[in-house]
């Protein structure tokens, strides 16, 4: 069955969320491999990220060994809602050099 990941990751997520009933998992399939893209409600993102990234890294490492069961390569894309992240306070008095940061980025 070529969407057993799809289906693992509903079932994972649903068990893990408060508002199942919102979760809502794409797949797509192109020459890099699958790509499963997952809503879930803004309250449950926590959940779904954990502490760190914690869960969020677990569920994206056991949905690589089930494609790698069906010798495929999947990807997780967790969509943030949007006004997700809220927007970090900052000190007037703190100067922050951007192009340091911008270095940064990968």
């Amino acid at each position: 069955m070529a969407d057993q990941d799809q289906q693992f990751l509903d079932t994972v997520v649903k068990a893990l969320v408060d508002h199942p009933e919102k979760v809502e998992t794409t797949r797509t399939v192109d020459e890099m491999g699958v790509l499963l893209t997952l809503k879930v409600d803004p309250q449950d993102m926590g959940q779904i990220i954990g502490r760190q990234g914690q869960t969020a890294r677990a569920i994206r490492t056991l949905l690589r060994v089930v494609g790698a069961k069906n010798n495929a390569r999947v990807n997780l894309k967790i969509v943030e809602p949007e006004g997700g992240r809220l927007p970090r306070e900052t000190n007037d008095n703190e100067d922050v050099d951007t192009s340091a940061v911008d270095d940064l980025k990968i």
